[in-house]
């Protein structure tokens, strides 16, 4: 996704989820820093945008935080390859 996803969400999904009265919206997050893994920042950005759980796969993995992200939220559903 990328920066320019993460722009369009911004701009867009308030006033969609507002206009279409959407309860609850799932984003795909894997690639969210740079069209690889998550950030802190990029993270807090999809959710003050108005996303309610996001989902995961092997991308999440490739920024360091990635794991620490995972293990402190439970608003992002982790990959079926997730160690225990």
């Amino acid at each position: 996704m990328g920066e320019p996803g993460r722009r369009a969400i911004k701009e867009i999904l308030p006033r969609l989820v507002r206009e279409e009265e959407i309860d609850f919206v799932i984003a795909n997050g894997e690639n969210l820093a740079g069209g690889s893994g998550i950030t802190e920042s990029t993270v807090v950005e999809l959710f003050s945008s108005g996303v309610n759980v996001m989902t995961s796969g092997d991308h999440i993995f490739r920024k360091k935080e990635g794991d620490a992200i995972l293990n402190n939220t439970s608003r992002i559903l982790k990959p079926a390859n997730y160690p225990e």
